[in-house]
């Protein structure tokens, strides 16, 4: 499985703008490649080298190594839109949007990521330091601040490229790490977990009892950041724009740290009791859920699918066996009978057989299915 470290660099102020004229050379160069490409309706790698390779390298002053990652990087930008608009999500055939968005080329950020292969960089982690590529030539001893478990995973699992990146006046790189596939055993029965927004996450067995991840804490912060945004905004001083640009993302980190967090616990446990996990296939919810406009805020903020891809990758690295199911009516069936109602939800948190009269909290309930439908997944999927 591959997963990257983000290491933050720690660059002179000599260093720092050579690595910004670097980085603002490619992505001029990559925004220049990208119009043409849009121009000339040239998108494969191969082709868009034939036609421009030698103007990069020219009109730019990037290595040899550096221009062929410029155009490799369109194309691949290209490749990316090309499946979104395939797939639906750039609006549909004949929809302003759709219509909008082929209309204009790729442009590329000042600060966007560049890669860079190890005839570029090098690393030195003894040091802690690094060896760049820039273009005012070679840029060697350039530190940067990792943890104990990143460099021991730089060491042992480093491959391939690393990004290079400029965020919110940092530097820093991105390394991807191929780690070893861990043996998956079969698992003895599976836990059930619902995604949903007044509780973020509900696990539960077939059969025993749920445990709850309020997300009551996270929906507060998503409210008073959201409101403090609506008066920043409002106010449009120098001051109010200058907090709203130190503010930005802090509610994203908040909910990722705190996913993090609940995916461990989730995987940690399953992996103590020898369990699988079974996880809801959500994708699309967005385009199949209709919601009144304040609700459609909450469901457009509720990060499910990181919370989903915390849990698969940790569940890969411990073993754990997991497996999608399908959410359809999970909520409304009974685990105990199986009757299928809407009136056996007569609340957000209540359920209530119409059939059987089995009564349980309503997630606690819809977990437990989403585990007898693991155990089904498993069985079918290895029945050979």
């Amino acid at each position: 499985m591959k997963l990257v470290v983000q290491v933050k660099l720690l660059p002179t102020p000599e260093q720092a703008a050579a690595l910004e004229a670097t980085l603002r050379a490619a992505n001029d160069a990559a925004t220049w490649v990208a119009a043409l490409a849009h121009t000339q309706r040239v998108f494969r790698n191969y082709d868009l080298r034939k036609h421009v390779y030698g103007q990069v390298k020219d009109r730019y002053g990037l290595a040899a190594q550096a221009a062929q990652h410029v155009i490799k990087k369109v194309a691949d930008a290209y490749a990316t839109l090309h499946a979104n608009l395939r797939n639906g999500h750039l609006g549909r055939p004949g929809s302003a949007w759709r219509e909008r968005v082929q209309a204009r080329p790729i442009v590329f950020r000042p600060g966007a990521a560049q890669p860079f292969d190890d005839r570029c960089l090098s690393w030195q982690l003894n040091a802690r330091t690094v060896s760049i590529w820039t273009t005012g030539g070679r840029m060697k001893g350039v530190a940067f601040t990792a943890s104990a478990d990143q460099l021991t995973m730089l060491a042992a699992h480093r491959k391939g490229e690393s990004d290079l990146l400029y965020r919110d006046g940092m530097w820093f790189l991105v390394a991807t790490c191929d780690l070893p596939d861990v043996p998956v055993g079969a698992p003895d029965g599976f836990t059930g977990v619902d995604l949903g927004i007044a509780n973020i996450a509900t696990t539960a067995t077939s059969t025993g009892d749920g445990v709850r991840h309020s997300g009551k804490t996270l929906n507060a912060v998503r409210h008073r950041h959201r409101e403090l945004r609506r008066r920043l905004q409002t106010k449009q001083t120098k001051s109010a724009k200058r907090l709203l640009k130190r503010r930005r993302r802090a509610e994203a980190r908040f909910a990722a740290d705190l996913n993090h967090t609940i995916a461990k616990r989730i995987v940690t446990e399953a992996a103590r009791t020898g369990r699988g996990i079974a996880l809801e296939n959500l994708q699309g919810i967005r385009d199949r859920v209709r919601l009144r406009k304040p609700q459609r805020v909450t469901l457009h903020t509720w990060s499910f699918h990181q919370l989903g891809h915390f849990i698969a990758y940790k569940a890969a690295r411990a073993g754990v066996a997991l497996v999608w199911v399908d959410p359809a009516y999970t909520s409304q069936a009974c685990s105990a009978c199986g009757h299928v109602d809407k009136k056996n939800r007569p609340g957000q948190a209540r359920f209530a057989c119409t059939s059987c009269g089995f009564a349980e909290h309503a997630d606690v309930n819809a977990a437990r299915n989403i585990a007898a439908r693991g155990v089904t997944s498993w069985a079918v999927s290895h029945a050979a």
